[in-house]
């Protein structure tokens, strides 16, 4: 009989989980359900933080103490290898967060388990099957083992997060975890200001500029810093994230006229991420291909194009304003203003 684990940590805070390991304690329920096993919940945190998900159903561990507050590969592998053998799992599920990713290959190594990563579904009759993508979000696999533990990092936005209503005190037990030798030592976070923070994986909205934000407009003028402008207050005002084209981040290598606070970490598309957000706004953008590839997993869709005959218009975008942008948006951005 199969026995399930999620694993979870705490966000920037230290004392709430996050909001990744909220969409694993959920999908650890589904799974539960539809195999009709038991299932546990394993927390580096304080034990106080599972008391919002108290009346889950299931089991309680926890890693707690100063050591474990802040992320360290030495750490956090021995407080998760702990907490697998504490509850003898199976299957282990983990939200596919940075803090994860880095140690949960070596975690399965120590286990003599196996792992997967980016699943985004589960399915599967006689066995348990789990699904991800591969070659740039372009096909879909089933994958299934039969050697165990396994360990299946979640891709976040997949799951819907645990609905949290009335806390209910979780008996959760501590695992006692011999601190390893550690070589580091954390002095501090340092973050960006919010008003620099342009790519904000939880936002509700995506917003992606495309090249013809700096290409010459119907005045015979490029109006870069007027779209940095507007670009810049938009995010602010909304709380959105910011996402490229590639043609618009590789401008700098060509020296044409740039949006400053642009890299190619901003990239979605073929080339570049594919972010999950609820509801996605593409303004000069023609939609081709390669973009659409990056907004496979937005929610609804929506863009602003001069050309009425652009890509997004045929059947790639719910909805398409045929207007100019830089009107559009010093509109939206006057409207969010006043409220």
């Amino acid at each position: 009989m199969e026995s399930i684990l999620v694993l979870a940590h705490t966000d920037e805070s230290g004392k709430l989980l996050s909001k990744a390991s909220l969409e694993a304690v959920a999908a650890g329920e589904q799974l539960a359900a539809m195999l009709g096993t038991p299932f546990s919940v394993g927390l580096i945190g304080p034990a106080e933080a599972l008391h919002v998900i108290g009346d889950c159903g299931a089991r309680f561990f926890a890693v707690s103490g100063d050591a474990f507050a802040q992320p360290r590969y030495a750490t956090d592998a021995a407080a998760f290898e702990a907490m697998c053998r504490a509850s003898q799992a199976t299957i282990v599920l983990a939200p596919h967060s940075s803090r994860v990713a880095r140690v949960a290959a070596g975690v399965a190594y120590r286990l003599s388990g196996v792992i997967d990563t980016h699943i985004t579904t589960f399915g599967g009759d006689a066995s348990l099957q789990a699904s991800r993508w591969f070659y740039r979000q372009r096909i879909e696999a089933a994958l299934t083992r039969t050697a165990r533990p396994w360990f299946l990092l979640l891709e976040p936005g997949t799951h819907p997060a645990f609905a949290v209503e009335d806390s209910a005190t979780a008996e959760v037990t501590q695992v006692p975890v011999e601190l390893p030798a550690t070589r580091t030592t954390v002095s501090g976070t340092r973050s960006p200001q919010q008003g620099q923070q342009t790519i904000r994986p939880d936002a509700s909205l995506l917003f992606v500029a495309g090249a013809g934000w700096t290409k010459k407009q119907p005045n015979g003028k490029v109006r870069t810093d007027d779209a940095a402008r507007i670009i810049l207050d938009f995010l602010k005002l909304s709380g959105a994230s910011l996402g490229s084209s590639k043609s618009l981040v590789d401008q700098g290598g060509d020296g044409s006229s740039v949006l400053p606070f642009l890299s190619h970490m901003n990239q979605v598309g073929q080339t570049g991420a594919t972010p999950r957000h609820p509801r996605g706004l593409s303004t000069c953008c023609h939609g081709e291909e390669p973009h659409v590839v990056g907004w496979r997993f937005i929610g609804e869709r929506r863009a602003i194009s001069l050309d009425a005959n652009c890509g997004w218009t045929r059947g790639k975008a719910d909805v398409v304003y045929i207007a100019d942008a830089f009107e559009v948006m010093e509109k939206v951005n006057e409207l969010l203003a006043a409220k």
